[in-house]
């Protein structure tokens, strides 16, 4: 892209990125990625950003550059940009893109900037390089097929979600963060007639996945990358990958649905609770309506409070189409966050542009 970086007193390095539209911020500067020196610098951001952005999770720099090694349609040396005054990086962003069961191509992104830079206009460049990162992927794609942005953001980070809205991004889907305290009697389920819970042995892990993969086609957003193969891998490499936790019911050779529960010990120490997580809550389509989710989920709660944990949490669609938003409040879950998946059509004109063109 052209840069305009000489007029806002940005330097000019081959090695940089220039934005065509960048604030004039002294000692700004845009460049690329280096995997040799730069996770600590992402990590930082992170850091820097969460409380700000009503955020609680946990990432080391293992978790991050483990997720780096197994990004699928996103290449970073092409699809990184990082944000740095007077050489420290203090934002980044990164795209990719995915294509959905019946539905879009969906070219994500995200732009990460640290509190303190805000309102500056780095992040709205940051999220126009992005969109002119993507519009150029996209023509690799079928001229005739939908295309859209896609972007997701809780409710409590109100600068991000200011700039998409802003931006023309709309929520075309929300989804919800729940949890159950550990207080009282905890449900009773029984397992449905013919199903068993067995022990989960290193053979079953293809299963599972698959199994897993099969069960949320039928939900909103699928598309097969987010199920590829390099994932699994990733799961498998993190500390949270427990298969001793998991509840998966099988029906003689089949598998009939799961709970694949988990604890997340770095997240418990940083925030001081004992928190455990019910996720990947699936059953596929010739066992549902029989109450074997509702068992799985008992069953795993039982299990956490016996680990020592005193709250479980998830995630869901606020639309599931199976009903599991009224499930998992019956079971004593409640929402505590809401997240927005913003979309924006790929072919949208920036909001100065249709001001010119009007």
């Amino acid at each position: 892209m052209a840069s305009n970086g000489e007029s806002i007193g940005s330097s000019v390095r081959p090695e940089f990125v220039f934005l065509a539209a960048v604030p004039g911020v002294r000692g700004l500067e845009f460049r690329g990625f280096d995997e040799e020196r730069d996770f600590p610098s992402l990590l930082e951001v992170i850091e820097r950003s969460k409380v700000a952005d009503g955020a609680d999770h946990t990432e080391s720099l293992e978790d991050l550059k483990r997720n780096y090694q197994h990004l699928v349609n996103s290449d970073t040396a092409t699809d990184v940009v990082l944000a740095e005054v007077a050489s420290k990086v203090i934002g980044y962003g990164r795209v990719w893109w995915r294509q959905e069961v019946n539905g879009p191509y969906a070219y994500g992104h995200f732009a990460f900037l640290v509190p303190e830079w805000r309102g500056t206009g780095i992040r709205r460049a940051m999220l126009r390089h992005n969109e002119s990162r993507l519009r150029a992927i996209a023509t690799g794609h079928p001229g005739d097929a939908p295309k859209a942005f896609e972007c997701w953001a809780s409710e409590r980070e109100s600068d991000w979600v200011g700039l998409l809205e802003s931006e023309g991004y709309v929520p075309a889907r929300y989804g919800f963060e729940m949890v159950r305290p550990m207080l009282g009697d905890l449900p009773e389920a029984q397992m449905p007639e013919a199903l068993e819970v067995r022990p989960v042995q290193p053979e079953h892990y293809l299963r599972i996945w698959a199994a897993a993969r099969e069960a949320f086609r039928d939900h909103w957003g699928f598309s097969e990358e987010d199920w590829a193969d390099t994932h699994l891998a990733s799961w498998q490499e993190s500390p949270t990958f427990v298969p001793d936790y998991w509840q998966v019911a099988w029906e003689g050779d089949e598998i009939a649905g799961m709970v694949l529960n988990f604890v997340d010990h770095a997240e418990n120490e940083e925030y001081h609770r004992q928190r455990g997580y019910t996720e990947t809550i699936c059953v596929r389509r010739p066992w549902r309506r029989r109450g074997l989710a509702r068992a799985l989920i008992a069953r795993s709660l039982r299990l956490h409070r016996d680990l020592g944990m005193t709250e479980t949490a998830l995630g869901v669609d606020a639309t599931n189409p199976n009903g599991a938003l009224q499930l998992y409040e019956s079971m004593g879950y409640e929402v505590v966050n809401r997240q927005a998946c913003y979309r924006k059509p790929l072919e949208a004109l920036l909001p100065d542009e249709e001001t010119e063109s009007t």
